[in-house]
């Protein structure tokens, strides 16, 4: 079966062929690193790894480049208000963003490259639009982008000129020739410190959001490449701002293919920090294990809209613990996949149908039942190796039921002997009050007769 992919350009499920047989280049618009990243960012960070991994998965080596904004306005406010230099604060938040990333089993892009890094192509990129008439420097200084000059401006969004709003970060300016042109190239001000600040023709300043994407990825990727992607949110203006530079610079399709992850939802908001209502990732992660989490976006389409809430999440970690509870019984094996056997068929469809997770979870939850009905080694095997696919079950199972608990190992360790102590002095009461001590605090002890152990509830 082909992988066919949903294309947000148009409208339509596709067959996938890359551009170079064999390979496939991505690009995938990341974080601004001004503060913390949110589970928002999380949802887009791991529908993009579980996208990668299945390319890689079906054969093909992936080039993937997700890149980091460092320089932006909301950056350059933040480390004024922080007393600090803006290389100080987005280091920082980019140690930050790794540590979340990981802590997710998100895997490394092939290439991270920050926007400071990369003027100069941006430049560039700025005077070939203006070589070719659709940049203009306006009277105060910045250079913008001349919107109505792009014949195919408004095709990745589906609306006319007519219809489209200007979405610039800032306010729109009376520089401009249209209130639809953006901008490329920002005049510098006097108030803006100098590590902001770069040598052009065009006088000093520093580079637009929008041009960044589109100088990075064309140096690392090509004028052409196979797919883009980022969350539904930067459909308009920010990718339809990056085709306009980037086509209209090189003469060529920017991506074959455009790929956009729904939003994470609270009360039907979506998560974000201008509205206030989002959750930081290590904040969700002092309450709920990282392979929850992983498995709260995992188990939904990535282009769906995904409602977060605690009772969500148990849900979540309940449906995992199920999965591990399976793993628990029997010792798996290290296996290469037989994609020709039943369930990694089925396995195989459901992530060839627009990276199909839900259905590949599905799958999941059959071979669990498979695995305790029958305590196959070689199901088990299976069901670990799929599972691997999506950057789940990867742990211990025992490991896995103690994640999260929030209580030491071992005061846990010393209770469980206090418990042992009071039933062998038959002071049952004691031993009842210690088990339910643990259970208020979320801990299940499990008797065996080969001794007691816990995990989270």
């Amino acid at each position: 079966m082909t992988l066919r992919i949903h294309n947000t350009l148009t409208r339509a499920l596709e067959n996938f062929s890359p551009l170079e047989p064999g390979h496939v280049r991505m690009y995938v618009c990341g974080m601004t690193v001004y503060d913390l990243c949110h589970l928002g960012h999380a949802r887009s960070m791991v529908a993009f790894d579980v996208v990668q991994r299945w390319l890689k998965a079906s054969g093909f080596r992936v080039t993937y480049v997700r890149n980091i904004t460092d320089i932006d306005d909301k950056i350059i406010k933040r480390s004024l208000e922080n007393g600090e230099t803006v290389r100080g604060l987005t280091d920082r938040m980019i140690d930050a963003l790794h540590q979340d990333a990981d802590a997710l089993g998100i895997e490394r892009p092939t290439h991270e490259p920050r926007a400071m890094d990369y003027v100069p192509q941006m430049l560039s990129m700025i005077g070939t639009l203006q070589d070719k008439g659709l940049a203009y420097q306006a009277s105060n200084g910045d250079v913008n982008y001349a919107v109505r000059k792009f014949p195919g401006y408004g095709k990745l969004s589906g609306k006319s000129l007519d219809e489209l709003q200007a979405g610039e970060r800032v306010a729109v300016d009376d520089g401009k020739q249209d209130p639809l042109d953006f901008v490329l190239w920002k005049s510098a001000k006097e108030s803006e410190p100098e590590e902001v600040k770069w040598a052009s023709p065009f006088g000093a300043g520093r580079p637009g959001w929008h041009i960044e994407c589109s100088a990075m990825s064309c140096e690392m990727l090509g004028q052409s490449f196979d797919i883009h992607g980022g969350g539904a949110d930067l459909q308009f203006p920010h990718h339809e701002n990056e085709i306009a530079q980037s086509e209209g610079a090189n003469g060529q399709k920017m991506a074959s293919v455009w790929m956009h992850n729904g939003f994470i939802n609270v009360d039907n908001e979506k998560m974000s920090k201008s509205l206030g209502n989002f959750f930081t990732i290590r904040d969700v992660l002092k309450e709920f294990d990282a392979e929850t989490v992983r498995f709260f976006v995992v188990r939904s389409h990535y282009r769906s809209q995904l409602n977060y809430s605690d009772v969500h999440l148990n849900d979540a970690r309940g449906a995992l613990k199920r999965l591990y509870t399976a793993l628990g019984t029997v010792t798996p094996d290290e296996v290469t996949i037989n994609w020709t056997e039943p369930h990694a068929a089925r396995f195989k469809a459901a992530m060839d149908e627009d990276f199909g997770t839900p259905e590949a979870v599905a799958v999941l939850f059959e071979l669990a039942s498979e695995v305790n009905r029958t305590q196959s080694a070689q199901t088990a095997s299976l069901l670990k190796a799929l599972g691997g696919v999506l950057g789940l079950l990867q742990d211990d199972p025992k490991a896995f039921a103690q994640a999260g608990a929030g209580v030491d190992e071992d005061a846990i360790q010393a209770q469980i002997a206090a418990r042992a102590a009071a039933k062998a002095a038959k002071n049952f009461a004691e031993a009842d009050r210690i088990r339910q001590a643990l259970a208020a605090e979320g801990i299940v002890l499990k008797d065996s007769p080969t001794g007691t152990t816990w995990e989270r509830g």
